[in-house]
């Protein structure tokens, strides 16, 4: 039996010997294939495993613990350099992420290092390398619209000493972002607080009428204009776009009696310009009469005048015909002179020879009377 256990191995079943029948083989002196004398063939399964455990300690992961402890894992839950790396990574593109930023072209940005004035980003692409270096990002072309004259605010005194209640708007916008950050701590206070001062300042020199119908315009335009002034005196970096000047009226408690004395107002006007047009038609009229009574008396004066001229160029004649025939001329005159005076009396020239004494019949005069009558009547 024992030389049967043997059998064709030689040396029996002892793993162990030297094996005394090596140079007897039949393979030509190689050992004899035994399933205990190599390691097994690595099936796919273990190898699949193996990979997956590397993967696992490379991500942090732990280690199974097989294979005698031959894995990389940290042991203990510890940190993978796989794991720094990415965290690294991570916080790198969260850095540069943070560092990187992008103005509009309606947009200005103002860049702090630590919070100290640095710079101005400019349009497009800019980069503030984050923490040590922040970013404020502006929209400066945006119109901003502050309301003044809101409640009692609106009560101004003009210069007749008369109260006007006014609202009106402001649109701004940021010309210099640097001067609107660091040299304004509340901007629009600050716009708030100018805009009523200039409106005041304006009204106290104005009278009422003018700001209630027609100097709207002008107010409106010095009002930006002054408005502008003092913010670039300032150095605020605001650009004033606009003022819309919307009310002007009187105060509410007031406004029916204010309503009374303009319409009162208006009358007197009505009749003043009523009572010129007369005083200049009247005026006019006795301008032209005074003009008419020159003319006549100039007419007169040149007709009397004319007469006179000719009545002494007359008597300078009869006087030289005179000289020449004195009877005749003097019977001449008498002749003309008793004519001129006896045309005009009413006469009766009775021929004594005709009628004698009795032959006139005296008789009532009738249509002489009626005459007189009726000339005193008129």
């Amino acid at each position: 039996m024992a030389s049967d256990n043997g059998g064709p191995w030689g040396g029996g079943g002892n793993r162990g010997g030297s094996g005394g029948n090596k140079g007897g083989n039949d393979d030509g002196g190689r050992p004899p294939h035994r399933p205990g004398d190599q390691p097994p063939i690595p099936e796919i399964d273990e190898l699949m495993k193996k990979g997956q455990e590397q993967l696992r300690v490379l991500m942090g992961g732990r280690s199974d613990g097989r294979r005698g402890g031959s894995g990389r894992g940290t042991g203990g839950g510890g940190i993978g350099r796989g794991t720094l790396l990415l965290g690294a990574l991570a916080a790198a593109g969260l850095w540069v992420f943070a560092s990187f930023y992008r103005v509009d072209t309606s947009e200005q940005s103002v860049e702090q290092l630590f919070g100290a004035r640095y710079g101005v980003g400019q349009e497009g692409l800019n980069f503030a390398p984050w923490p040590v270096v922040t970013k404020e990002i502006y929209p400066v072309t945006r119109e901003n619209i502050i309301n003044i004259g809101e409640g009692n605010s609106g009560l101004m005194l003009t210069g007749d000493e008369n109260i006007v209640d006014i609202d009106f708007q402001v649109v701004w916008n940021i010309s210099n972002i640097e001067e609107f950050i660091y040299n304004l701590a509340a901007p629009e206070n600050t716009i708030r607080a100018v805009s009523e001062s200039v409106m005041r300042e304006i009204i106290a020199r104005s009278l009422l009428g003018p700001i209630l119908t027609s100097d709207r315009g002008v107010i409106q335009q010095e009002l930006q204009d002054l408005i502008q002034q003092t913010l670039d005196g300032y150095e605020a970096g605001v650009n004033i776009v606009r003022v819309n000047f919307d009310r002007a009226d009187p105060p509410r408690e007031v406004i029916d009696s204010f309503r009374e004395v303009q319409a009162a107002e208006q009358t007197r006007d009505t009749l003043q310009k009523q009572a010129d047009a007369y005083a200049n038609r009247v005026v006019a009229a006795a301008r032209g009469e005074a003009a008419q009574l020159l003319e006549e008396a100039e007419g007169y004066r040149a007709k009397v005048v004319n007469e006179a001229e000719g009545e002494a160029a007359r008597f300078l004649a009869v006087y030289e015909e005179y000289l020449k025939a004195e009877d005749i001329t003097r019977k001449r005159l008498y002749l003309e002179t008793l004519e001129k005076v006896m045309g005009s009396v009413n006469k009766v020239i009775i021929d004594g020879a005709v009628g004698g004494e009795g032959g006139v019949v005296p008789y009532l005069p009738l249509n002489e009377l009626n005459k007189q009558s009726s000339g005193g009547s008129n």
